[in-house]
């Protein structure tokens, strides 16, 4: 039914969009007050002895649903004649009021095709009114009954739940914004929560916090179950003289099963340290359960333990604090230093621990909002305190959470992002330099096989390219290193040929720049120590020089695949171009991106000038 929606339709009627969102909200009351109807009548029938008819069956399941809210019930019916109420809310019948006013929020906040948008606030305020009708009406209902409403509880803490419902389900609708901040908040504070990247840090803090939280429940659990474990034969005489047919004892089973989650905050509250009273004379804690308890025959109050003292078993509890700080710790220090980021992208140490710190006090909120409501009172006199107490128990756990949580997230953090000698942990390499457009134009082979980039001189080969060149960074063809080489250098000048380098400082082509004798190796010359030049290049005098501007421009023509003018670029026959194209007929280049062509048969036109590109090796006359 909540799925397709109220039969009244809105047809961009802003009036009608209104009325669908009213009716939204009666329409989620409604499903929850009417499942639960159910299934008290189910128990009803069931019995052999009812006290009354359907009526009060009906009464009943209105007040049960009033106290799933957080409202407080009165049992006028006593044996003392004297009203009691109950405070105890089963807090797993919570989760059915509170998730269908969510998702009528929800709904009625999402945009659908043929009916107007509302706005957040018209769609929160028309789904709130409309479930706090049905309360209203329920309460009116319930006066009769067995369980009465208290109308003092009925604006405090039933509006408050329905409202923080709706409003969570509106927020959902929006996509969950954290940020940025409203327009009407002050400039200061805007530009401080952008600074600081509140929506992330902000995010981390509540997902650390949920999972704090979580913890603190689950240990509390196990406890109780350890406990029931030890006294169940208790447990099963208290199960079993409650009721004597089997439809007693399954609405006995059913009130158990909703009043667990009650008593897995309890053990989290003894574990915490407050503990829990059992009776206004009697409070159990790990230290020592002292007083008369006023515990009622119930199965889960088994797990209480015996009066007297606490011993080492009764300590162990300690361990659930211990565990949820450390879990709000950990799932902190995972985004303060993810393993697949760069060690640069790693929160600071203060901003590692004020986010720990608000983990702690979202934990410590959530631990004291829960408490408040697992607890209360079943009856006067000695039964007017029964459960933790949440202004004790709150601030127990934002204590044990900030106190262990910062710094274990200070220390993991420090191991996240140790040495890489020591840890496993390793920075992301760095992603390869795609090649530009104008060096896969200089990489392209000419028929001869000789690769683009050699027979031109203006680039070297690309980072990362073959077998041998991966990791290698990008050579570019920068005539200032060679001047900066000739000035302090040894070099030699050929006959008629340009000058070069000592042979001890210039590696052979298609081999590493640390391959030469003359200059450093392994890793202290990749890591570009003092005095490292990786790679040494001829003096650039000569490139202007006419026989050497013919030669690259017959370079350039041959690589073109024939889009180049046909412009005569035959050089003479005595010039520095003819010795070089003698020589590479002759020998053919020593380089990975030469090994597989055949140079032999290149006529003298085709001069191959890549020693610029290349360290100038090729151009040794």
């Amino acid at each position: 039914m909540t799925q397709r929606g109220p039969l009244v339709t809105a047809d961009r009627n802003r009036t009608l969009a209104l009325a669908s969102a009213l009716v939204r909200g009666a329409v989620a009351a409604g499903l929850g007050l009417g499942a639960l109807a159910v299934l008290v009548t189910v128990v009803w029938i069931s019995s052999p002895h009812p006290d009354s008819g359907p009526g009060g069956a009906w009464r009943v399941a209105a007040g049960v649903w009033l106290l799933a809210h957080g409202a407080g019930v009165v049992r006028p019916d006593t044996l003392s004649g004297v009203p009691a109420p109950v405070g105890v809310v089963p807090l797993l019948l919570v989760v059915g009021p509170v998730w269908l006013a969510h998702r009528a929020a929800r709904d009625a906040a999402e945009p659908e095709e043929g009916r107007s948008r509302l706005s957040r606030a018209g769609a929160f305020g028309a789904v709130t009114a409309g479930y706090l009708l049905v309360v209203a009406g329920a309460a009116a209902y319930a006066r009769g009954g067995a369980l009465r409403a208290d109308p003092d509880t009925l604006v405090f803490p039933v509006v408050l739940v329905v409202a923080g419902a709706a409003a969570a389900g509106v927020w959902t609708a929006a996509g969950r914004p954290l940020g940025p901040l409203p327009s009407w908040s002050p400039l200061a504070l805007q530009e401080a929560a952008a600074r600081t990247l509140f929506r992330d840090r902000a995010e981390a803090a509540c997902r650390s916090a949920a999972v704090g939280l979580a913890v603190l429940l689950g240990g509390g659990a196990l406890l109780v179950a350890v406990a029931l474990g030890r006294n169940a034969a208790a447990a099963q005489d208290a199960f079993l003289g409650l009721a004597g047919d089997w439809s007693g004892r399954f609405a006995v089973l059913l009130l158990a099963a909703a009043l667990v989650p009650n008593a897995a905050l309890w053990g989290a509250a003894y574990g915490l340290g407050p503990g829990f009273a059992v009776g206004t004379g009697a409070t159990a804690t790990p230290l020592g359960f002292g007083g008369t308890p006023a515990a009622p025959r119930f199965p889960l109050l088994a797990a209480v333990p015996e009066p007297g003292p606490g011993g080492w078993p009764n300590w162990v509890a300690a361990a659930v604090p211990v565990m949820a700080a450390l879990a709000v710790a950990w799932f902190t220090v995972r985004r303060a230093a993810p393993v697949d980021a760069p060690r640069a992208q790693a929160w600071g140490p203060r901003e590692t621990a004020r986010v720990t710190l608000l983990a702690a006090l979202g934990c410590g909120a959530g631990t004291a909002l829960l408490t408040a409501l697992a607890g209360g009172p079943l009856g006067t006199g000695e039964l007017s305190a029964f459960g933790p107490v949440w202004w004790l128990t709150g601030p127990a756990a934002l204590a044990w959470t900030a106190v262990i949580g910062v710094p274990a997230a200070l220390l993991l953090r420090l191991w996240r992002l140790r040495t890489p000698g020591w840890a496993w942990r390793r920075d992301v390499p760095e992603a390869p330099v795609a090649p530009a457009a104008g060096d896969e134009a200089a990489h392209r082979r000419d028929p001869h096989g000789v690769e683009g980039e050699d027979a031109t001189g203006f680039a070297g080969a690309a980072a990362g390219e073959g077998a041998g060149g991966v990791g290698r960074s990008r050579r570019r063809w920068t005539p200032w290193r060679g001047r900066g080489r000739a000035k302090g250098g040894s070099a030699e000048a050929g006959p008629g040929g340009p000058a070069r380098p000592a042979a001890s400082s210039v590696p052979a082509p298609g081999r590493p720049p640390e391959a030469g004798s003359g200059g450093p190796s392994g890793t202290a010359a990749r890591q570009g120590g003092a005095g490292f030049e990786p790679y040494d290049f001829l003096p650039t005098d000569p490139w202007h020089e006419e026989d050497a501007r013919e030669t690259r421009w017959a370079s350039l023509k041959r690589g073109s695949g024939g889009l180049m003018a046909d412009f005569p670029a035959a050089p003479a026959p005595d010039g520095p171009a003819a010795r070089l194209a003698g020589r590479s007929a002759d020998r053919p280049v020593d380089g990975p991106a030469h090994r597989s062509a055949a140079p032999t048969d290149r006529p003298a036109g085709e001069a191959d000038d890549g020693g610029a590109g290349e360290g100038g090796a090729g151009t040794t006359p």
